[in-house]
């Protein structure tokens, strides 16, 4: 046989291949570090076992087991994670490459990548960069779009803030699917969570990744409305333009649904003011979006910015990982619980977010004559439960409770139940951020920690992590108060903390075996002011301070920012929306510097934008200037401490 026929018949095996790859096998492309390729760092050695809050070592472990007592406490069917390399492998592998199969949402239903923001310019993109990485991966757009007040043109570069680590091709924490001929993006924690540093060229595992541009990526989605209850969508019916177009309620009554053009436009308009770095992770009908929190999580409990996450495995922080991929990241898993939070009929919401669906199997008309939910349950891959992601209704849904707020719980068939969020879990414990750049004087850092303790930031701000592990009133830290109150409806529909048996395999059997998380040993004051219940505003947790290098600029909505420039880069204007990356060591004088922090607060109230997303900056008024009685030098010394924290222990 000729050399042009063998070439001919091994291109087209070639072909053939890919043509059955593409279309037939179902492949996932990720990307995860190497050891290498990871800024060095400390690591927490915690082997063990944790027992819903608490935490047990191996060598009192073998104590416990020594009685019939201590080893009923340490079986997983009783509450039990053991933590051993296995386990933490799981959670770094969840942390980098789990979607949870969000991209059925983000991709099939949001059209993350089926407007001016495509598949092949984000390929084109990668390409350029040749393998240098980057912190902000620009994107050409494919087509013109009106968001807001603003016109983005075809060809224009947009800041996208996804980090790409060098000699990598595939961005940090969004994972690719092909399966069935298309071609889908997730997301997973480290889009989040993890950060390329440009200067070392390192992936910093655990770093906010504080220019991340989420606003703007759904904004330019075809279907931003699916999430409308994070943008400022007080009453649906305002939408409503057409009388015709009506379906039939949950009570068997013709209700209308929103013009979702109309809708779509609003919410894009929400979702463009969100400053980079700041996502709305609450379903309150309100656009509050806070700053990207890090991941260096040992001991700074309870979780997240309200400390809502309190309760059961690792001390809340389960909980709070959980309530990332079962509500955030699908909309629809709140569908059967529309009517309590939102006002709306459960088949009044489904339509709402799928009537503009990106995939025409997900896009739902009036016209086909069949509920909302009929439709989508003869097209839900999961089968049985709310939402198009992995998630498990908790033992008592449609209630929900401090262990699951969303009343989900996020776990993928063939692991058991919760295992891998417990994974991920006992992995960011592990966690401990890499040194500032550049060197600082031990010396002056001593002195530093005698000025925050002659100052009494220790009196909040105390302990391995820096924290009190308590949260305030919003009255009294004073900061925006928008945000202490996004669970306050949950009072509705509130249960009982339960859980499956964390032997319990998924999918689920018929025959299942419920705990109840123990919350009796908690103050009952502090978990209702963390979801606002009862008579309470709501308040903030007490952040911890490892790793404030990493993580500027400050306070849980991110308003206080400066940037290299202390004269000109003030307040979020002056950075985030020039798209300059705030100073932490200026943000941090912000912060304990009355003089500045009045500045930053004015520039921020120069911005109808912030206004509008409830970001201000104001709030912790505890100074160390010179009104304080500190003198610059005693305020410099107390920054270089503060920048310095980069481990969990001798910080008593």
């Amino acid at each position: 046989m000729r050399l042009k026929q063998w070439l001919f018949i091994s291109i087209a095996l070639f072909l053939s291949a890919l043509i059955f790859i593409f279309f037939f096998l179902h492949i996932q492309f990720d990307y995860t570090p190497e050891k290498e390729e990871i800024a060095a760092h400390k690591v927490n050695n915690r082997n063990g076992y944790d027992y819903w809050e608490e935490y047990i070592s191996n060598e009192y472990a073998e104590q416990l087991l020594e009685t019939e007592g201590g080893k009923a406490k340490l079986l997983e069917k009783n509450g039990a994670v053991k933590i051993d390399n296995e386990l933490l492998e799981l959670g770094r592998k969840t942390f980098y490459t789990e979607t949870f199969g969000n991209e059925r949402f983000l991709t099939d239903l949001m059209g993350i990548i089926d407007g001016p923001l495509t598949i092949g310019n984000i390929i084109r993109a990668l390409i350029a960069l040749k393998g240098e990485g980057t912190t902000n991966l620009q994107v050409e757009l494919a087509e013109d779009i009106k968001l807001g007040n603003k016109v983005y043109r075809k060809g224009e570069l947009i800041d996208t803030g996804i980090d790409v680590a060098k000699g990598s091709y595939l961005p940090i924490g969004f994972p690719v699917t092909v399966s069935a001929g298309e071609i889908k993006i997730g997301i997973s924690c480290a889009a989040c969570h993890a950060t390329f540093d440009p200067h070392t060229k390192k992936v910093i595992e655990g770093a906010p990744n504080t220019d991340f541009n989420g606003g703007l990526l759904m904004a330019l989605a075809t279907n931003s409305a699916a999430y409308f209850t994070h943008a400022d969508i007080e009453n649906i019916k305002k939408y409503i333009k057409d009388s015709s177009r009506t379906i039939e309620n949950s009570e068997g009554k013709a209700e209308k649904l929103p013009d979702p053009e109309s809708l779509e436009r609003a919410v894009d308009e929400a979702f463009i003011k969100w400053p980079r770095g700041n996502l709305d992770t609450t379903i309150d009908l309100t656009s509050n979006p806070i700053q990207i929190p890090d991941a260096f999580t040992l001991n700074s409990h309870p979780y997240s910015w309200s400390g809502f996450a309190a309760v059961g495995n690792f001390k809340g922080l389960s909980t709070f990982n959980n309530n990332v991929h079962a509500q955030n990241t699908d909309s629809l898993t709140q569908a059967g619980l529309s009517k309590e939070l939102f006002g709306m009929d459960k088949e009044v919401y489904i339509g709402t977010v799928l009537q503009k669906a990106a995939h025409k199997k997900y896009r739902y008309k009036t016209s086909m004559g069949v509920k909302p939910s009929d439709f989508l349950k003869e097209r839900d891959p999961t089968r049985g439960t709310d939402g198009l992601s992995d998630v498990i209704e908790s033992p008592n849904y449609t209630k929900v409770s401090y262990v699951a707020p969303a009343g989900f719980i996020a776990s993928s068939p063939g692991y058991k139940f919760s295992e891998q969020v417990n994974a991920l879990s006992a992995w960011q414990n592990t966690l401990q951020p890499p040194e500032r750049k550049g060197t600082f004087n031990n010396k002056i850092v001593l002195e530093g920690r005698e000025v925050f303790k002659r100052a009494n930031c220790i009196a909040c701000h105390a302990g391995q992590a820096l924290t009190n592990n308590k949260i305030i009133s919003v009255n009294k830290i004073g900061t925006e108060p928008s945000r202490a109150k996004a669970f306050k409806k949950t009072e509705k529909i509130f249960g009982e903390s339960v859980l499956y048996s964390l032997d319990t395999p998924v999918p689920l059997s018929k025959k299942l075996k419920i705990l109840k998380v123990p919350i009796e040993h908690l103050d009952k004051e502090q978990l209702e002011m963390s979801f606002a219940h009862g008579d309470s505003q709501g308040g903030y947790k007490v952040p911890s301070l490892i790793g404030l290098y990493w993580s500027a600029p400050y306070l849980h909505e991110g308003g206080v920012a400066v940037g290299v420039n202390i004269n000109n880069d003030i307040g979020v204007p002056g950075t985030l929306l020039k798209g300059k990356t705030p100073d932490p060591y200026n943000s941090l004088k912000a912060l304990v510097d009355r003089q500045l922090r009045n500045k930053v607060v004015q520039a921020n109230k120069t911005s109808l934008e912030l206004k509008k997303v409830h970001i201000k900056g104001e709030g912790h008024d505890f100074w160390v200037d010179e009104e304080a009685g500190f003198t610059s030098e005693e305020q410099e010394k107390l920054i270089e401490y503060l920048l310095s924290l980069t481990s969990v222990t001798n910080n008593k």
